[in-house]
Protein backbone atom coordinates (compact mmCIF):
# COMPACT_ATOMS: atom_id res chain seq x y z
CA UNK A 1 0.00 0.00 0.00
CA UNK A 2 1.31 3.45 -0.84
CA UNK A 3 0.39 6.70 0.81
CA UNK A 4 -0.69 9.70 -1.26
CA UNK A 5 0.60 13.23 -1.05
CA UNK A 6 -1.79 16.12 -1.25
CA UNK A 7 -1.10 19.51 -2.74
CA UNK A 8 -3.67 22.22 -2.10
CA UNK A 9 -4.52 25.09 -4.39
CA UNK A 10 -6.75 27.94 -3.22
CA UNK A 11 -8.37 29.86 -6.02
CA UNK A 12 -11.12 32.06 -7.33
CA UNK A 13 -12.34 32.88 -10.82
CA UNK A 14 -12.95 36.52 -11.71
CA UNK A 15 -16.39 36.76 -13.28
CA UNK A 16 -16.34 38.00 -16.84
CA UNK A 17 -12.65 37.38 -17.48
CA UNK A 18 -12.17 33.70 -16.49
CA UNK A 19 -8.91 34.80 -14.85
CA UNK A 20 -7.98 32.55 -11.95
CA UNK A 21 -6.32 33.96 -8.85
CA UNK A 22 -4.61 31.08 -7.10
CA UNK A 23 -2.18 30.22 -4.36
CA UNK A 24 -0.47 26.87 -3.90
CA UNK A 25 -0.29 25.94 -0.22
CA UNK A 26 1.05 22.93 1.69
CA UNK A 27 -2.39 22.36 3.25
CA UNK A 28 -5.73 24.14 3.05
CA UNK A 29 -6.89 25.51 6.36
CA UNK A 30 -8.53 28.67 7.70
CA UNK A 31 -5.19 30.40 8.24
CA UNK A 32 -4.11 29.83 4.62
CA UNK A 33 -7.53 31.02 3.43
CA UNK A 34 -7.16 34.17 5.54
CA UNK A 35 -3.78 34.92 3.91
CA UNK A 36 -5.30 34.28 0.49
CA UNK A 37 -8.18 36.67 1.25
CA UNK A 38 -5.64 39.40 2.09
CA UNK A 39 -3.86 38.79 -1.22
CA UNK A 40 -7.15 39.04 -3.14
CA UNK A 41 -8.06 42.24 -1.29
CA UNK A 42 -4.66 43.76 -2.10
CA UNK A 43 -5.04 42.81 -5.77
CA UNK A 44 -8.44 44.48 -6.14
CA UNK A 45 -8.08 47.36 -3.67
CA UNK A 46 -7.43 49.91 -6.43
CA UNK A 47 -10.81 49.19 -8.11
CA UNK A 48 -12.69 50.87 -5.27
CA UNK A 49 -15.38 48.17 -5.55
CA UNK A 50 -16.38 45.58 -3.01
CA UNK A 51 -14.92 42.14 -3.70
CA UNK A 52 -17.48 39.37 -3.31
CA UNK A 53 -16.10 35.84 -3.10
CA UNK A 54 -18.64 33.11 -3.84
CA UNK A 55 -18.04 30.16 -1.53
CA UNK A 56 -19.74 26.94 -0.60
CA UNK A 57 -20.69 26.12 2.96
CA UNK A 58 -17.61 24.10 3.85
CA UNK A 59 -16.29 24.38 7.37
CA UNK A 60 -13.21 26.30 6.27
CA UNK A 61 -15.31 29.06 4.72
CA UNK A 62 -17.30 29.35 7.97
CA UNK A 63 -14.32 29.14 10.35
CA UNK A 64 -14.29 31.59 13.23
CA UNK A 65 -10.63 32.38 12.47
CA UNK A 66 -11.94 34.37 9.47
CA UNK A 67 -14.38 36.51 11.49
CA UNK A 68 -11.90 39.27 12.35
CA UNK A 69 -10.68 39.54 8.75
CA UNK A 70 -14.23 39.69 7.39
CA UNK A 71 -15.29 42.27 10.01
CA UNK A 72 -12.20 44.40 9.33
CA UNK A 73 -12.83 44.33 5.58
CA UNK A 74 -16.56 45.11 5.83
CA UNK A 75 -17.59 47.09 2.75
CA UNK A 76 -14.51 46.07 0.73
CA UNK A 77 -14.61 42.26 0.87
CA UNK A 78 -17.24 39.69 1.77
CA UNK A 79 -18.27 36.10 1.26
CA UNK A 80 -21.44 35.18 -0.59
CA UNK A 81 -22.47 31.73 0.59
CA UNK A 82 -24.12 29.46 -1.95
CA UNK A 83 -27.28 27.63 -0.91
CA UNK A 84 -26.70 24.21 0.59
CA UNK A 85 -26.72 21.33 -1.91
CA UNK A 86 -26.97 23.70 -4.89
CA UNK A 87 -24.48 21.79 -6.98
CA UNK A 88 -21.32 23.11 -8.60
CA UNK A 89 -22.92 24.91 -11.52
CA UNK A 90 -23.30 28.15 -9.52
CA UNK A 91 -19.63 28.44 -8.60
CA UNK A 92 -17.26 28.79 -11.58
CA UNK A 93 -14.17 27.72 -9.64
CA UNK A 94 -15.65 24.23 -9.28
CA UNK A 95 -15.57 23.72 -13.06
CA UNK A 96 -11.99 24.95 -13.09
CA UNK A 97 -11.02 22.47 -10.34
CA UNK A 98 -12.60 19.64 -12.35
CA UNK A 99 -10.57 20.58 -15.45
CA UNK A 100 -7.40 21.02 -13.37
CA UNK A 101 -7.76 17.58 -11.79
CA UNK A 102 -8.35 15.98 -15.19
CA UNK A 103 -5.44 17.87 -16.78
CA UNK A 104 -2.94 17.32 -13.98
CA UNK A 105 -3.73 13.88 -12.71
CA UNK A 106 -5.69 11.88 -15.27
CA UNK A 107 -3.80 8.61 -15.56
CA UNK A 108 -0.66 10.07 -13.98
CA UNK A 109 1.34 9.05 -10.98
CA UNK A 110 3.96 11.37 -9.52
CA UNK A 111 7.08 10.08 -7.81
CA UNK A 112 7.19 12.89 -5.31
CA UNK A 113 5.54 16.13 -4.25
CA UNK A 114 8.01 18.25 -6.26
CA UNK A 115 6.90 16.63 -9.53
CA UNK A 116 3.24 17.20 -8.66
CA UNK A 117 3.99 20.81 -7.70
CA UNK A 118 5.85 21.46 -10.97
CA UNK A 119 3.05 19.91 -13.05
CA UNK A 120 0.44 21.97 -11.17
CA UNK A 121 2.39 25.20 -11.72
CA UNK A 122 2.77 24.46 -15.44
CA UNK A 123 -0.96 23.85 -15.86
CA UNK A 124 -1.84 27.00 -13.89
CA UNK A 125 0.60 29.11 -15.92
CA UNK A 126 -0.80 27.77 -19.19
CA UNK A 127 -4.29 28.67 -17.96
CA UNK A 128 -3.20 32.27 -17.37
CA UNK A 129 -1.88 32.46 -20.95
CA UNK A 130 -4.71 30.52 -22.58
CA UNK A 131 -7.67 29.60 -20.34
CA UNK A 132 -8.30 25.89 -20.09
CA UNK A 133 -11.66 26.66 -18.54
CA UNK A 134 -13.84 29.67 -19.22
CA UNK A 135 -16.96 30.54 -17.31
CA UNK A 136 -19.80 32.43 -18.95
CA UNK A 137 -23.18 33.39 -17.50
Amino acid sequence: MTSGVLLSVIGAVQYGTAKVFYKIVPHFDAQELRHYMHQVMATFRQTGKEVVMVVDRSGIHRAHKLDATLEHSHGTFRFHFLPAHCGHHLNPIEGFWRVMKDTIGAGRCFGNLQQLYQRTRRVLMVHQERPIYEFHW
